[in-house]
């Protein structure tokens, strides 16, 4: 009893002077999870460790960040109320502007990786409106807040903090200076730490991977980033289609992270059930796609995805960001090829 009546007091006092008892650890580099992570990461890659603990001592935990990641959009919206925040004809139009200014990097890239601008710069505008919104985040602090208090993913985010360190070691910036996305996403493409070291290309040979304020970089960075994982020239990425029975809804793919790798040929889904206009008359039935269901307030859309559209969700696991990036490259093509008609036009005269 005694026992009991002294706990209590302790944690009544603890919290009259505004202390609990995980934060009498007033810094992350006083907690011991950290510590063995500095002193693992410090030893593996022949790193200060004093140095280290000093910036974990400056870390800040990030509330703002722990809250974002447990409502992402593309969990708790539908396709109808997420289609509008990027697939729109204002965001079109800007994209088309940033083809026509970049027109020669995104020419070459395609001749490159195979990859069209449309699709380049649609990446660019879904992920930070063509540069103008690259986040506001600490990008140190939320890959240290959510590798150590996040509720899921920790040991992932932990590896990206440590891809972080390793990329601000090579590339020369300062980690405290970096801000990003609440995922800890950075720069003009939105690469996490070991997508920017693996993929990132200096794409117009100044001697840097600067993708926070050089488009050249971000647009050839992406164009490899999709070449690398995949992305086959010229080929169908998704087309809309119609189901004829139940049987065919049955393989339909909805907003989750799995399934999302084309596993049926174009013929079998045919015979399952979906119906498809002229748009694949010309496409290889064995052809291998994916059945696409997006919900809207008046019902269900279809569609199907090809091994392209895939690549997409390898930016970002998601059937509603890969079609968001596609239709919204559709706008910005129409668009971009209106300027192009315009211009010869004007020539003419």
């Amino acid at each position: 009893m005694k026992r009991a009546i002294t706990s209590l007091l302790v944690f009544v006092i603890m919290t009259m002077v505004g202390i609990s008892a995980p934060a009498a650890q007033r810094y992350y580099s006083d907690r011991p999870e950290v510590r063995e992570f500095i002193d693992g990461f410090a030893k593996e890659h022949d790193l200060n460790r004093a140095e280290l603990l000093g910036m974990f001592r400056r870390a800040h935990r990030q509330q703002a960040v722990l809250d974002a990641m447990s409502r992402p959009a593309e969990r708790a919206l539908i396709w109808s109320e997420y289609k509008p925040i990027f697939v729109t004809d204002a965001s079109a139009k800007k994209g088309a502007k940033f083809w026509q200014s970049h027109a020669e990097h995104l020419e070459k890239a395609q001749q490159h990786y195979g990859v069209p601008p449309e699709i380049i710069v649609a990446i660019i505008g879904v992920e930070t409106r063509y540069g103008k919104s690259k986040g506001n985040h600490p990008v140190f602090d939320t890959l240290v807040t959510l590798g150590f208090d996040g509720e899921s993913r920790t040991a992932f985010f932990r590896r990206e903090l440590g891809e972080f360190l390793l990329l601000a070691k090579d590339e020369r910036f300062d980690p405290f200076s970096v801000k990003g996305s609440y995922a800890g996403a950075m720069g003009i493409p939105q690469f996490i730490a070991s997508s920017f070291r693996a993929y990132a290309v200096d794409y117009d040979g100044d001697g840097r991977r600067d993708l926070f304020a050089n488009p050249a970089d971000a647009i050839g960075s992406v164009a490899n980033y999709f070449k690398r994982h995949g992305w086959r020239s010229n080929e169908m990425i998704s087309a809309p289609v119609s189901i004829i029975n139940k049987k065919a809804i049955a393989h339909a793919v909805g907003r989750g992270r799995k399934g999302l790798k084309p596993s049926m040929s174009i013929a079998e889904l045919q015979k399952a059930g979906v119906e498809y206009d002229s748009s694949l008359q010309s496409t290889n039935p064995e052809q291998l796609a994916v059945l696409l269901e997006f919900e809207n307030d008046d019902g269900a859309e279809y569609w199907l995805g090809m091994k392209n559209f895939y690549v997409i969700t390898r930016y970002n696991m998601s059937s509603m960001y890969a079609m968001a990036v596609y239709q919204l490259s559709q706008g910005i093509k129409q668009h971009y090829n209106k300027i192009a008609k315009q211009r010869v036009s004007a020539t003419v005269r």
